[in-house]
């Protein structure tokens, strides 16, 4: 069971790592599709460009309670993902999906018990030609994302850490 976590919290336990870049901040272009509303997890990556191959062989892997996050690059013309994949990422243990790009099928997404944010929607289906990149790092509207980073989203928007925040502070951290 995922633990309550809270963006803002986050945010105002540690602005000094925000100002040198180990906290990052997804620009709040992103709605939440999932039934999940909030959702944490290390990160695993898909690099694809209209093409959701390689999203749905990554996520009929074990998710380990992980968050896959796509680099689609912001693409407005073909969906990558959809209530079929949602089913699959919410049946192989993936605690969310986050897909910088557009989804389709949204009542099936909103069923399934799985954190889901996205751009936008689409109708148009992927094209299927298993084009792309696995496990490196991306550029999600312009923040750097990296495999093994933690992300953390919930109703106010999401964090990307290098390190994980939810277990609390580390030894030797200023808090005020």
């Amino acid at each position: 069971m995922q633990s309550l976590i809270s963006t803002c919290d986050f945010c105002d336990q540690h602005l000094e790592a925000i100002a040198t870049g180990l906290v990052r901040i997804l620009p709040p272009r992103f709605r939440n599709f999932g039934r999940l509303q909030s959702f944490h997890g290390q990160v695993s990556t898909v690099q694809c460009f209209e093409d959701n191959g390689l999203v749905r062989a990554a996520l009929e892997g074990a998710g380990l309670a992980r968050v896959l996050v796509v680099d689609g690059g912001g693409s407005m013309r073909h969906a990558l993902f959809g209530g079929n994949l949602a089913a699959l990422a919410a049946r192989s243990g993936w605690a969310g999906v986050v897909i910088d790009g557009c989804v389709r099928d949204v009542a099936e997404i909103a069923a399934a018990p799985v954190g889901v944010r996205a751009l936008a929607t689409m109708p148009l289906p992927p094209r299927k030609q298993g084009a792309g990149q696995r496990d490196l790092a991306v550029r999600i509207q312009g923040v750097s994302v990296r495999p093994g980073d933690w992300l953390y989203a919930d109703a106010d928007g999401m964090l990307v850490s290098a390190e994980p925040l939810h277990m609390g502070p580390r030894s030797g951290s200023a808090g005020e």
